[in-house]
């Protein structure tokens, strides 16, 4: 007869083995070093060594005192898997701090996020423009990779069909990408060129809050093409936002006359 004992034993092997582990990560390198001086939009890159059962996506993100930096831009990510090495990066907008890089990942089923590691550094962003650094050898090759990943991805998505609902979708979504472009950036010019006295510089505000949001777009995107992968939803929100912040104006405009 088989014991108990012998048998939850064997159970627990066959379920430490078949689990999968959770995803490993480190940062082996980072360009420039771990303390320096970023001008603005600098990029701090970070190489990080991951070990994944599962696809994740990675990301490099700056931290001040606990808290993110929130005047930053920072990397997107295709998913990684295996053993192998992924580029990270942020840069700063403006006069900043940053004493800690959190490395953090994105996958599983169900799909969650989660911070896998903390780096400490001591970085301050100047808020000017400085000369481009020399990029070390394995920098260098990884930008290369990344970029030839991106063009493949892309490639494979434009590939493949496109249902009806699918393109439908698409269409309307652009279509009020473009509606919330012309309304949130068109009516703030329209107010500053018909209204007068405060009213003039109320609909200023949103008009240049759309100028900086489209400009920023424009120029990180001819920086970086990747910059701004999701800037259709920026267009969204601040769009958006603008054409609620007008037509306020315009009811109380209204009202007070």
């Amino acid at each position: 007869m088989v014991c108990p004992r012998f048998l939850i034993a064997v159970m627990l092997v066959f379920l430490a083995f078949g689990a999968s582990a959770e995803p490993s990560v480190r940062v082996v390198a980072t360009h420039p070093g771990a303390e320096a001086m970023l001008g603005r939009d600098e990029s701090f890159y970070v190489r990080i060594e991951f070990n994944t059962d599962e696809p994740v996506s990675i990301w490099a993100r700056p931290f001040f005192q606990g808290k993110p930096v929130q005047k930053a831009k920072s990397n997107a990510s295709l998913p990684h898997s295996g053993w192998g090495y992924a580029l990270g990066w942020f840069s700063l907008d403006g006069a900043d701090a940053v004493d800690e890089v959190r490395i953090k990942l994105g996958g599983g089923k169900p799909y969650r996020e989660w911070e896998a590691l903390s780096y400490p550094v001591r970085l301050t962003g100047t808020g000017m423009p400085v000369a481009q650094r020399a990029q070390p050898a394995w920098l260098e090759e990884m930008l290369s990779e990344e970029k030839e990943r991106y063009r493949q991805n892309y490639e494979q998505r434009m590939s493949e069909p496109v249902s009806t609902g699918g393109m439908l979708f698409m269409m309307f979504f652009m279509l009020a990408v473009l509606a919330l472009l012309v309304v949130g950036a068109g009516a703030p010019l329209w107010g500053v060129w018909k209204w007068r006295g405060g009213w003039r510089i109320g609909a200023a505000v949103p008009a240049l809050v759309m100028a900086f949001v489209i400009g920023r777009i424009v120029v990180d995107t001819a920086r970086d093409p990747t910059s701004h992968n999701l800037w259709p939803f920026e267009i969204l929100m601040w769009g958006g936002a603008s054409a609620v912040v007008m037509g306020v104006l315009a009811l109380i405009r209204r009202l007070a006359r």
